[in-house]
């Protein structure tokens, strides 16, 4: 008769090979893409419940081909006892260097997502905000929290290089996918700024939009910014090139109503990666509203309901899933949802900060942004 306990021993580590081969640990079996590549969702979370159980602020992991199961829970800061969490502000992924980056209202941290330690934190004047990467992996752009300037950092030791100061109320940042222009938008400012980053300098502007910039998105030529604004259920539309406003798009069928947060109707927009559509959120009526983008000024479309009031949507790489800082996941094609996200509790996960980090042979290959930017080039 076979060892029972060697032979489970045997199993196991055969394993634990093969989740080292897949992606982040107790990943299960991945199915088969004929790529050996598999999907996980990084999700930063506050920590709005069990604080000290869990570890304070978390990073959640989940893995998109097992049905966004939830796969672990990765300790970022501890919360003592009595105390509240800060306000998780944004993400940002670098599959190159193997980095997922958290800023709070006070700090910003850099961690290993293959090794799973924090490898530095900083705590840049003027606290944190919503930042973004360059796509080489080498700089931050890192806003104040609701400050006058944004901090240039280097992401290698986090060291602050440099400095722009619009005094816009600084909040949501974007990175081009070219690495030529970094995207700014202040609470307080009906523009939306346009930054060198050669130079860190604020070069141009698209605008003034209606009312101030909040969530916004760009095209993948970087040719048309696509922008949420304070008291309007829609967005607007502007020309990046010659910095002038083209377009304003009223969501219809849908009045304006009480909202649990940021003061704004639609607070969260982004284009499908191929362009044909752009996403719209609207917190008061709990659902996205979907536009045909192949015309302008684009045309509305399907409305899905979802089971909270949304503040914020971005897109899978493959361009199949939307993701819904209500936790929802929605098929893009047939407009349903096909999942929500929930913690080892079973608790619904609510957060508008996540990214998508595709493994291939136990390491990062390719990410996605915490902004639903266009990819068509």
């Amino acid at each position: 008769m076979a060892d029972t306990p060697r032979a489970g021993r045997r199993f196991a580590a055969a394993l634990l090979a093969l989740l080292a081969a897949t992606g982040p640990a107790q990943a299960g079996k991945p199915q088969d893409t004929g790529k050996n590549e598999r999907s996980f969702l990084y999700v930063a979370v506050p920590g709005i419940r069990n604080y000290v159980e869990f570890g304070g602020i978390g990073l959640l992991v989940f893995d998109r081909d097992d049905g966004y199961r939830f796969v672990k829970r990765i300790p970022t800061w501890p919360v003592a006892s009595g105390e509240q969490p800060e306000n998780v502000k944004g993400i940002a992924a670098s599959a190159r260097d193997g980095r997922v980056y958290i800023t709070t209202i006070k700090r910003i941290a850099a961690f290993d997502i293959v090794s799973e330690k924090k490898l530095w934190e900083k705590a840049p004047e003027g606290g944190c905000d919503r930042m973004a990467l360059s796509p080489d992996g080498r700089l931050l752009y890192v806003p104040s929290f609701e400050g006058p300037n944004w901090n240039v950092l280097e992401t290698e030791t986090g060291k602050t290089v440099a400095r722009l100061e619009p005094n816009s109320r600084a909040h949501n940042t974007l990175y081009g996918l070219d690495g030529r222009a970094v995207y700014l938008a202040g609470l307080a400012s009906p523009f939306l700024s346009i930054a060198d980053p050669q130079t860190h300098r604020v070069v141009r502007a698209v605008g003034p939009f209606s009312h101030s910039v909040r969530p916004f998105t760009v095209n993948g030529k970087q040719t048309l910014a696509y922008v949420n604004v304070n008291e309007l259920l829609g967005f607007e539309i502007g020309d990046i090139t010659s910095g002038k406003k083209l377009h304003r798009v009223e969501v219809q069928g849908f009045q304006k109503g009480p909202i649990k947060r940021h003061g704004c109707p639609s607070h969260g927009i982004g284009l499908v990666p191929d362009e044909s559509e752009v996403w719209v959120v609207d917190a008061a009526n709990q659902r996205v509203h979907v536009f045909d983008n192949t015309q302008m000024p684009p045309r509305q479309g399907p409305s899905i309901a979802l089971r909270e009031q949304p503040g914020w949507i971005s897109f899978t790489l493959d361009g199949r899933h939307a993701l819904v800082s209500t936790g929802e996941v929605i098929d893009v094609k047939r407009k349903t949802i096909v999942a929500a996200l929930a913690d080892e509790t079973g608790a619904a996960v609510h957060s508008e900060k996540l990214v998508e980090v595709i493994w291939k042979d136990g390491k990062p290959l390719r990410n996605g942004d915490q902004f639903g930017v266009g990819r068509k080039r």
